[in-house]
C-alpha cells in the first residue's frame, strides 16, 4: 500500500473576509475529491485572512501513480483556482 500526499501553500489574493476564504476553500477541497477522489483538508493558517494551506492524500498500490494523480491535482489548483501559489510538495510512503 502507498499513500501519496500533497502540501500547497497558497495566498489568496483578493479576499476580504474570512467567510470568502472558507468557501475558496471548500471549492478546492470539493474539486478534490470529485476529480481525484482524494482527501484534502486545510492543515495550517485557518486563522490567516490571505495565506492557507491545504494537504491532501490518496491510497494506491503504485508510488508513481499516487503522484502522477496528485501532479494533476496541484495542476488543477494552480491553473483553474484564484490563488498564488507559495510552497508545494509531494511525499510518497509505502507501507
Amino acid at each position: 500500500m502507498v499513500v501519496s500526499m500533497l502540501q500547497v501553500l497558497f495566498e489568496i489574493p483578493d479576499v476580504e473576509s474570512i467567510k470568502d476564504k472558507r468557501r475558496i476553500i471548500r471549492s478546492i477541497k470539493d474539486r478534490l475529491l470529485r476529480r481525484f477522489h482524494m482527501s484534502a483538508a486545510e492543515v495550517d493558517l485557518q486563522d490567516s485572512l490571505r495565506f492557507a494551506q491545504i494537504g491532501g492524500a490518496l491510497v494506491s498500490n503504485s508510488k508513481v501513480f499516487g503522484e502522477t494523480v496528485l501532479n494533476k491535482a496541484f495542476k488543477m489548483i494552480e491553473d483553474d483556482m484564484p490563488v498564488r501559489i507559495q510552497d508545494m510538495r509531494i511525499h510518497s510512503e509505502e507501507f
